[in-house]
This record gives structure tokens, sequence and C-alpha cells, in this order.
């Protein structure tokens, strides 16, 4: 891929546990966004850790500026959830909201920019209704999912130290994740 600019894809997610299994995902998926020719960023753990959202605060705490920021800054987000009792995690839902921030800008949410979006859970129940409510919340925030999503059922699958997982299919579609990031993101740098 060419394009007349760089892009930029951001990863967001994992939990406050570091190295977790939904964090080892994410940086296979941004692996391939690299691949793809694109500068990439995360947010994980610690990172996420952001004070409840409110809408009518204005102050926000650094943490939560500088995590605007990176959203502002990306041409396309890469976001993975652990799924938690069928859902998405609070850390990663309450850093979505933040988005909202966005609201007033020339690209507003994530309008114009490719989400690829990635569920990690122990049971394919979880992992599946983890990945419907991103990709709703994709949608709501006028993102773009990409075609392929992923919902990863750890209890068959374990990624490990390295940077792999146990079934190489896993591995293959979470960089094909990250590379339809890039792609939308060089498509509307060129278009």
């Amino acid at each position: 891929m060419t394009s007349t600019r760089a892009i930029k894809v951001l990863g967001v997610g994992g939990s406050l546990r570091a190295d977790s299994q939904s964090e080892r995902a994410l940086r296979i998926a941004l692996e391939g966004a690299a691949e793809a020719g694109a500068r990439t960023a995360a947010v994980t753990g610690d990172g996420l850790a952001l004070p409840f959202y409110e809408s009518t605060v204005e102050d926000r705490a650094p943490r939560a500026t500088e995590f605007v920021q990176a959203v502002r800054e990306a041409d396309g987000l890469i976001v993975v959830s652990p799924g938690y009792h069928g859902a998405l995690s609070g850390l990663v839902k309450n850093a979505l909201d933040y988005v909202e921030d966005l609201r007033d800008d020339d690209r507003p949410y994530l309008h114009g920019r490719g989400v690829g979006l990635i569920a990690v859970a122990h049971g394919w129940q979880a992992a599946v209704t983890t990945l419907n409510q991103l990709r709703t919340i994709a949608h709501a925030l006028r993102g773009w999912p990409t075609p392929l999503g992923g919902a990863v059922n750890t209890a068959e699958v374990k990624f490990d130290e390295a940077g792999g997982a146990s079934e190489e299919k896993i591995v293959a579609n979470l960089r094909l994740i990250g590379r339809q990031v890039a792609e939308f993101g060089f498509g509307r740098a060129s278009g």
C-alpha cells in the first residue's frame, strides 16, 4: 500500500492485568497494521484506567486528555476487550465513552476511520456477544468496523509471550484485522 502520507493506527484495549490475553491479541493485530505500512501505538492496561466519563466535566485528568488526543490523531483504531459475563469490560467501555469529547471536531467521534474489533473471552458465548457489542458501539461512534471481526475463545486458544498463539489461524485473522484497518486508512488518505 502506498499513500501520500503515513497513517496511524491506535490500539485500545486489554485489561488491568499486564500482558493479558486480550492485550496479546491487540499486539498481534497491531503487527498486521504495521506490516501494511501503518505507524502504530497502543493504550492498554493502566493507560485505560481513566476516571469515570462524565460529559459535563470540562477539566479532564491528564491521562484522559492524552487518550482523547491519541484517538483524535488516529486514522484507524483496533479495539480489543475481554468478555466479562457476556459483555465488554467496564475499562474498555469507559475509554470508548471518552470518544464523546470528539463530538465537535472536524472529524467527529470515529468518523471516517476503520475500526478493527476483537473480543477475547473464556468461552464462545462471551466472545461473540462482546464482539457484537463492540460492533454496535463502533457504529454508534460513526466508525467503520472492518469486515472481519475477531472472537477468540481462550478456552481453546492460548496466546504466548513470544507474540503468537496456539492456533496459527487466530494469529492470521488478528493480523488481517490490523491490515484491514490500515488499508482503510490508506484508502481514505489517498482519496
